[in-house]
């Protein structure tokens, strides 16, 4: 099962088992971190789910024009930008850490 590791705005580091075809925001909306506010749901509408990809981003499908769109407007985005909505986990993700801004919601 793949482990995400969540370093959140606050310092603290969570690392996670999350399953195969959950994403990068679901691990962290199930248990309960701070920081990915995740408005929408899943959806890719909303950019609160904006996190920065330390480690394991290549086992990720490149971002939609959609994801692209948002993240143009997302407070503090850098080319290491993504949605965790978008980032959905598989066998290819051994271990993905992910850092969380302190600009969502």
């Amino acid at each position: 099962m793949p482990k995400v590791t969540y370093a959140l705005p606050d310092g603290t580091t969570h690392t996670l088992d999350v399953p195969c075809g959950q994403s990068v925001m679901d691990g962290s909306v199930r248990n309960n971190l701070p920081g990915i506010v995740a408005e929408c749901g899943g959806s890719c509408s909303c950019a609160t789910c904006h996190v920065f990809v330390d480690e394991g981003g290549a086992c990720f499908d490149e971002p939609t024009d959609e994801e692209r769109d948002l993240l143009e407007y997302a407070e503090g985005a850098r080319p290491d930008s993504r949605l965790s909505c978008q980032l959905i986990l598989s066998d290819a993700c051994e271990h993905v850490r992910v850092t969380v801004p302190d600009t969502n919601g």
